[in-house]
């Protein structure tokens, strides 16, 4: 029998490793959560609407939008767990009209709304780590409720552009619920348990 202190270190790491890779990723990382879940994510759109441009810094215009805000939760189709909560601020001058017309419907997540068009897009990770529930904010430095539930460890986060041309079209900034190895674990040991 596995020491129970063993399971505990090498869970420890393993998540440490996933974080490290979801963190720095440039590419689509809800193919990687989907991977490592084994189960398709469902986004659920908890507010998203079209809001006053005049932040310059917030994607490096001097100009007004139209800009639009999406704040979402990705959850696991079978398990209901919530993977990630994620805020995007959308600048419909710099993303192509078909995506945006995605977006607007609210029916799948960007990345896979991107992937669904084929298009092509440049990712920049800005700033990615770990804080305590009680400092999270939003794109405009807001303080925000994420919706995870058992928060006992810092909560991963990871802020990029996506861009579909010269400029930037898309800021995300996603916090990712740290237990995302513990919740799995304890998938593959019920169905092995059944399975006996």
């Amino acid at each position: 029998m596995i020491d129970s202190q063993f399971e505990r270190d090498t869970s420890d790491i393993l998540q440490r490793l996933l974080f490290d890779i979801l963190l720095v990723t440039d590419g689509r990382t809800t193919d990687l959560l989907e991977m490592l879940l084994n189960e398709k994510m469902i986004v659920h759109v908890i507010r998203q609407e079209q809001i006053d441009g005049e932040d310059p810094n917030l994607m490096g215009e001097s100009s007004g939008g139209p800009y639009y805000i999406r704040e979402s939760v990705l959850i696991g189709e079978k398990s209901r767990f919530v993977v990630s909560h994620n805020i995007a601020l959308v600048y419909s001058k710099h993303v192509p009209p078909a995506l945006f017309e995605k977006i607007a419907h609210q029916q799948e997540g960007i990345g896979k709304a991107i992937s669904t068009l084929g298009m092509r897009t440049f990712r920049n990770v800005v700033d990615s780590g770990f804080m305590i529930e009680a400092e999270a904010v939003d794109l405009f430095q807001q303080p925000i409720k994420i919706h995870f539930s058992n928060l006992e460890n810092k909560v991963p986060y990871k802020r990029y552009f996506i861009y579909f041309g010269s400029e930037p079209g898309i800021q995300i900034l996603e916090y990712f619920h740290p237990n995302i190895i513990g919740h799995r674990l304890q998938q593959w040991m019920t169905k092995e348990n059944k399975e006996e």
